[in-house]
């Protein structure tokens, strides 16, 4: 790794609810997921209500999370869940970069829809990073435990680098 992406590792910064080392839920395969804290959706039925409020969790440097990430060679992945991820796209950015560049499959998790991302620069600059994204807001009327990697009905399995050269949301194939 060069020493541009080992500065920004030490010093950058991101408030997280948690991680988990080792998901088999949070997208295909063995993953490393980090929640990300705060989250301006409140859905009912939140599964991961602590992750809501912008001043809990702790703040962490990226280095700690990518350290941990690559102690386990079985990971393949990582995905940002939160929390709302998007609400921190800054930092993520950075980290999506350092990650995909060494070859890992990133997923995100948002309660924004994948046209709203794609259409705020700010945003899309960590769109432009993932494989794959999960949009819209988990909705319990629409709750369902036969989906794949997503709570609610509504909420599309988006395959985002397609979905970037068509300009248009493109859904991954396989999924149910």
């Amino acid at each position: 790794m060069d020493s541009v992406s080992l500065n920004l590792l030490d010093n950058t910064t991101i408030r997280i609810a948690g991680a988990v080392k080792e998901s088999i839920v949070d997208g295909p395969g063995i993953r490393y997921v980090v929640f990300t804290q705060g989250c301006p959706f409140h859905c009912k039925g939140c599964h991961n209500v602590q992750a809501q409020s912008l001043t809990g969790g702790v703040d962490v440097k990226l280095r700690v999370l990518y350290d941990e990430i690559k102690e386990n060679p079985l990971v393949k992945g990582v995905t940002f869940s939160g929390g709302e991820p998007f609400i921190q796209s800054t930092p993520l950015s950075v980290f999506a970069d350092i990650l995909k560049s060494e070859g890992y499959n990133l997923w995100s998790y948002t309660g924004f829809l994948y046209e709203k991302l794609s259409s705020d620069p700010i945003y899309k600059r960590l769109l432009e990073k993932l494989d794959v994204l999960v949009d819209g807001p988990f909705v319990l009327a629409k709750k369902s435990l036969e989906l794949d990697f997503r709570g609610s009905s509504n909420q599309r399995i988006i395959d985002v680098q397609k979905s970037l050269k068509s300009n248009k949301a493109v859904l991954m194939e396989g999924f149910k």
